[in-house]
């Protein structure tokens, strides 16, 4: 049989203050404020690296550098409000729609106009490339929702039962077949592009003002007054939960590129994350006027957040060494070096994979080596002797107790054997996890040597020190004794008086009895 080495006891740490990742969110500083020339309606990142920045504000375009934040581009072939500019998935083409009521799609690096789909008779609040890359999807204020084909330059489908303003709209990842809008009649709806109808209808209490689908396509989250809603689509739309921290209206919603965080932007002033399986919110960000946009880059790194006044912040998070060297591709191991020979020795395996155990042969420590050979008294004195933390010291005496062997480690010592036990015992007698061990060390201690514990006075010394700590404690406990039976007494007589006073209600309000 393996020997099984001495159980250092484990303590109780205390509960961790504030969230374990509210230092993740911290690590986004130094925010960058840049003004535009209006209010900052939309925000998004270009889905390819470097991941510049497309804002939409007042009529124009901005693009900025991923890598130095700088201006790069400005799109102005506007001659209305510029709305939501959006990349398609491979980051070539820009499309976006203004108050002239066109939607434009336009070449990512020239800048110059493609198409132009005319249609609506409103400003056009919402585009979207759907996962296809050839079809735009358009939302407007004349309460449709239209999806056009790129290279024909046309309506493919045209939905007109939203009966309000259509403000928000999304597409679903590797979906092209269905697409949701929320709208100012209180619905968010899901349409399927293939029937050309709506094969799902939500409604909500407010205005919808930004509408989202998780990843998975099973789950969406919706914008509609100061909540956000978040509905199960598989099941009909059923509301699973509403997210209700904010005070004024939820203007933006998007989510980190794991599909774990949700976050939503405000009129109150906040950016707030929401973890979207226990739907708890995580944290929480202020920003000097109203949210109307917020955008995460597609790496985790920038958060982007627009406001009304017309200013849009962008926050860049530092990135360690460790999570760079994840990120980064490992480089291919050159032929006939060790490297090649060495490669795949840090494959973990997959979850349906078999795993055969191999266990590794555990160094043992040296008062472990001694026990083993059931050399007590060493193995207290290597314990003892190589500085090891007070729980370890305790974890070896309670084995000690357990094997009836203390009695055998402490006996046959001399002076300084017995200064360095007896020291531990006067630093640790009073520490609530090692106390009823060392008690038992020491009367052990007194019942061997005590006719001879005379004959050493820095033993006597100590003995002194053991002995007022002994009677403080003992103080102390005495004092907390009286303390609980007051507390006691106490919480008997509110107990006594909030009984008393339902009785006196109830006599109070009897009324008396008409004797015949």
């Amino acid at each position: 049989m393996d020997y099984k080495p001495v159980g250092v006891g484990k303590t109780v740490r205390n509960a961790r203050r504030g969230l374990p990742e509210a230092g993740y969110w911290k690590k986004f500083q130094s925010p960058v404020l840049v003004k535009e020339y209006g209010m900052v309606t939309s925000l998004e990142f270009s889905p390819i690296k470097p991941h510049d920045l497309l804002v939409t504000a007042a009529m124009r375009l901005q693009v900025y550098n991923g890598r130095t934040s700088q201006l790069k581009k400005a799109i102005t072939r506007f001659h209305g409000q510029a709305r939501s500019g959006s990349y398609r998935s491979d980051g070539k083409l820009i499309v976006a729609g203004d108050d002239t009521n066109i939607v434009q799609v336009f070449d990512g690096a020239s800048r110059s106009v493609l198409r132009t789909f005319k249609g609506h008779q409103d400003p056009v609040h919402v585009t979207r490339f759907l996962p296809n890359n050839v079809h735009v999807m358009s939302g407007s204020d004349d309460k449709t929702v239209q999806i056009w084909d790129i290279p024909s330059q046309k309506a493919v489908n045209v939905f007109s039962e939203h009966t309000d303003y259509v403000r928000s709209g999304c597409v679903f990842a590797g979906n092209a077949n269905v697409v949701a809008t929320g709208s100012y009649d209180h619905t968010v709806r899901i349409w399927d592009v293939r029937a050309n109808r709506c094969v799902t209808t939500i409604a909500t209490d407010e205005p919808v003002e930004d509408v989202m689908v998780l990843p998975g396509g099973s789950v969406a989250a919706a914008a509609a007054g100061p909540n956000v809603h978040m509905f199960d689509l598989l099941m009909g739309g059923r509301v699973l939960t509403t997210l209700g921290n904010h005070e004024k209206t939820v203007t933006s919603l998007c989510m980190d590129s794991a599909g774990g965080r949700l976050i939503a932007g405000s009129l109150d002033h906040h950016v707030k994350i929401y973890n979207v399986q226990s739907f708890k919110m995580m944290y929480s960000m202020a920003y000097p006027a109203p949210v109307l946009s917020v955008a995460l880059s597609a790496d985790d790194t920038r958060l982007a957040v627009g406001m009304a006044s017309g200013v849009f912040s962008l926050r860049r998070r530092a990135v360690s060494a460790k999570e760079q060297a994840l990120a980064a591709p490992a480089p291919r191991a050159r032929l006939g070096t060790h490297a090649h020979f060495t490669r795949g020795a840090a494959y973990k395996g997959g979850d349906d994979d078999l795993r055969i155990e191999q266990r590794r042969k555990r160094s043992l420590a040296d008062y472990d080596q001694f026990l083993r050979k059931f050399e007590h008294s060493r193995a207290l004195d290597a314990v003892l002797a190589n500085n090891r933390t007070g729980l370890t010291v305790v974890s070896l005496l309670q084995e000690l107790v357990h094997r009836d062997g203390l009695v055998g480690a402490l006996a046959g010592r001399d002076e300084l054997g017995l200064d360095t036990i007896v020291r531990f015992v006067v630093k640790f007698i009073d520490h609530p996890r090692y106390t009823s061990v060392l008690v038992k060390v020491a009367e052990t201690l007194l019942d061997i040597y005590g006719d001879l514990l005379h004959q050493s006075g820095r033993i006597a010394e100590l003995l002194v020190r053991l002995r007022a700590k002994v009677r403080t404690e003992l103080r102390l406990q005495q004092d907390l004794t009286m303390v609980l039976g007051s507390m006691d007494m106490l919480m008997a007589a509110c107990k006594v008086s909030h009984a008393a006073v339902p009785a006196i209600d109830a006599a109070a309000t009897e009324k008396p009895s008409i004797q015949a």
